[in-house]
């Protein structure tokens, strides 16, 4: 399968927000990756559903939906009359994360669950199979432009054992401090989805470095 590089709208200028989604529209990027904030489970708000609602009317490709907000259940079938096409939980904020899926799939859109650095792998054993995309938090969440934590690289490797080992079809997606220089790494290890912000948006040409990670992450 092909590897798949998905810009975040987080880091894009949100002065020229149609701009930059139609720089991704016509770019070699899969997915546009939104990050919805509530400044509570993490310490920062981006924006809500009228600026997804913007974005849905501009892009033409996959939206990756990340909410890392509280009691996410509240806004399901929002996020799927939006447009979403992929919705992502965190495992952290979900009291009850088999429903959670079970009501995501429900609605029509793909289900993903997301860990934060400190939260082991082991704690998907018992629902693997029923995930489209796990993504792994290689930043804390909250803020775009953070390093990269070396952790990451074990992580994945931990959790694509588990998909082999439950036969599941689980795509994995890295999210945070994505650049040129991890890239190879984290698809050797056996990362399917990059998520890349600062390092596409605050790049001198957006276009090419999309390009490059492309080439790179599908040698």
């Amino acid at each position: 399968m092909e590897k798949i590089i998905a810009p975040s709208v987080l880091a894009a200028d949100f002065g020229n927000l149609q701009r930059d989604i139609e720089m991704v529209n016509q770019s070699k990027a899969d997915w546009f990756h939104i990050d919805i904030m509530d400044g509570v489970f993490v310490p920062n708000i981006s924006f809500g559903m009228p600026v997804l609602h913007t974005i849905n009317q501009h892009a033409k490709k996959t939206l990756d939906v990340h909410l890392m907000i509280v009691d996410p259940d509240r806004y399901i079938q929002t996020f799927a009359d939006l447009g979403t096409d992929i919705l992502t939980v965190h495992y952290e904020a979900c009291t009850h994360l088999h429903r959670s899926i079970q009501a995501i799939k429900a609605a029509g859109m793909k289900a993903g669950v997301a860990l934060n650095p400190h939260t082991p792998i082991a704690v998907l054993e018992d629902i693997i199979v029923d995930l489209d995309l796990v993504c792994i938090m290689s930043v804390n969440p909250g803020f775009g432009g953070q390093s990269f934590i070396e952790n990451t690289y074990k992580k994945v490797v931990q959790l694509k054992n588990l998909i082999n080992f439950s036969n599941a079809n689980t795509l994995i997606e890295i999210d945070g401090g994505i650049t040129d220089k991890n890239a190879e790494k984290l698809i050797e290890a056996g990362a399917d989805v990059l998520v890349a912000g600062s390092f596409v948006f605050k790049s001198e040409n957006p276009t090419s470095t999309i390009e490059n990670l492309k080439k790179i992450t599908n040698k």
